[in-house]
């Protein structure tokens, strides 16, 4: 018998773990936050993932990204992502896309059924392409904001994105709803926190700001798909 999701079951039940299992979860992006949204994920059961990073790991990234250390610097994330859940949970299928995503190619990450979206991606344009995908489609999707230049991990929230403040991803992001005369609600993890710096070329970060909004980001994908 696997007793891997045996305490997970006594939280949730069986019925709603296998609901958990079944879901299929694509992430985009998969540094401070995305990392650890599919760390928390991975152990809650999820069973299919499709991870998008083309990026590699570098040695500026420990200090805040859970798969960089010293003998994972020069390697791809999205592999390295995919031998990890598979080290949590055997069962797990994991499709990685290893390219930037951008207007040419968006709609191929959405060839297969998926049943939640996590943006934790930098790229605004990529961003916007993919919510408004999200959006038309009805498919539900979580997006974070910004979390550099920020030292309190109480002050993330989730919210609709037009409840935000202090954050400028979330301020282009508004206006392009607005622009586009969409009015569906968009919930974002964001914070409330005013940003330390913002006039510097390099965004200051720490280890436990962006992996606390990852672990919030994943406990709202858990519940969301337990009450649907």
């Amino acid at each position: 018998m696997d007793n891997r999701f045996q305490r997970l079951e006594l939280l949730y039940g069986k019925e709603n773990v296998e609901k958990i299992k079944n879901s299929t979860i694509l992430i985009l992006g998969l540094g401070g936050v995305g990392g650890y949204v599919i760390e928390a994920l991975s152990r809650c059961g999820i069973n299919n993932f499709i991870l998008v990073d083309f990026d590699k790991v570098d040695i500026t990234n420990i200090n805040r990204q859970i798969i960089a250390l010293e003998d994972t610097v020069g390697m791809y994330k999205a592999d390295l992502f995919k031998d990890r859940i598979k080290k949590i949970n055997k069962f797990a299928k994991v499709k990685i896309v290893k390219k930037i995503i951008d207007e040419s190619n968006y709609l191929e990450l959405f060839s297969s059924k998926i049943d939640f979206v996590v943006d934790a991606i930098d790229s605004i344009k990529t961003k916007e392409l993919v919510i408004k995908y999200c959006l038309d489609n009805n498919i539900k999707i979580i997006s974070s904001m910004g979390t550099g230049n920020r030292v309190d991990p109480s002050k993330f929230e989730i919210t609709d994105i037009r409840k935000t403040s202090y954050d400028p991803i979330a301020r282009r992001l508004r206006k392009y709803l607005k622009d586009n005369n969409i009015n569906k609600k968009l919930n974002v993890c964001f914070s409330r926190e005013v940003p330390k710096n913002k006039h510097i070329d390099t965004i200051p970060s720490n280890s436990f700001v962006p992996a606390s909004a990852g672990l919030l980001i994943a406990s709202y994908v858990i519940n969301k798909i337990v009450n649907n």
